[in-house]
């Protein structure tokens, strides 16, 4: 089918991600899939069972900002379009201000901060064309404060001050922006957070939801496209917690 909208994922080769591009992929979208290894991206595709008019895999590390504006690029060649971005590329991790080093600092931004914002500076120009959405991925974290999440809440936070920000920036342009705020997923993140931090269990995450589970990763990725669709044509600026009533307390 000639002219199927474009969406770029970063973090496409897992997690959210990787939901949410199972998701367009099923709905007719093609997409373009964002992920640090290239074998990894490479089994996800065969997985998918998909060929390279539907999806395509690009190796890139969003920390590094050359490498944002070549995906971007390179998305853009391979299917002439794009029409929306879903930054869900992010690190995580649980510890106290005084233990962490300016390098750790730093490299939790540079994921989870600066590589959002680069891959939307660069996908602009082609999201003017289509008029296109962007749904960033934001935290519980970034909404209220959470012990040993410090540094991550404040990457978290400043994604949500961004995208709110931006969407007034690109608001002439008919470009909307959202900020999708989850709880915890079940997702390979979540189960590195566990294995981690043994005093953690699924059980004791649990206790915590008003809803007494834990989010999948498909809800999240149900949610992001809705925000994409013209059936969220009226909502931009927003911040979203899909939280199952977390943030509610």
């Amino acid at each position: 089918m000639e002219n199927k909208k474009t969406i770029v994922i970063s973090g496409g080769t897992s997690g959210i991600g990787l939901a949410t591009a199972k998701l367009l992929i099923a709905e007719g979208y093609q997409v373009v899939l964002i992920g640090r290894n290239k074998e990894k991206g490479e089994a996800v595709l065969a997985q998918l069972e998909v060929n390279s008019t539907q999806a395509y895999f690009i190796a890139a590390d969003v920390s590094k900002d050359e490498q944002c504006y070549s995906a971007i690029e390179k998305g853009f060649l391979h299917f002439g379009r794009i029409d929306g971005l879903v930054t869900a590329a992010g690190q995580y991790r649980e510890q106290l201000l005084q233990h962490e080093t300016p390098e750790q600092i730093q490299q939790l931004f540079a994921v989870n901060v600066w590589g959002t914002i680069s891959l939307c500076q660069y996908a602009l120009p082609y999201l003017r064309r289509s008029g296109g959405a962007i749904v960033t991925l934001g935290s519980d974290a970034g909404l209220q404060g959470n012990v040993a999440c410090s540094i991550y809440g404040a990457t978290k936070g400043a994604i949500v001050s961004f995208s709110k920000s931006y969407a007034l920036e690109v608001a002439p342009y008919g470009i909307r922006v959202n900020c999708v705020c989850p709880g915890d997923v079940e997702t390979p993140l979540l189960t590195k957070q566990l294995k981690d931090n043994v005093h953690i269990t699924m059980a004791s995450l649990r206790e915590h939801y008003p809803l007494y589970r834990i989010a999948k990763a498909e809800e999240i990725g149900h949610t992001i496209i809705f925000l994409l669709s013209e059936k969220a044509s009226f909502i931009t600026g927003a911040a979203i917690p899909v939280d199952g009533g977390l943030t509610s307390w």
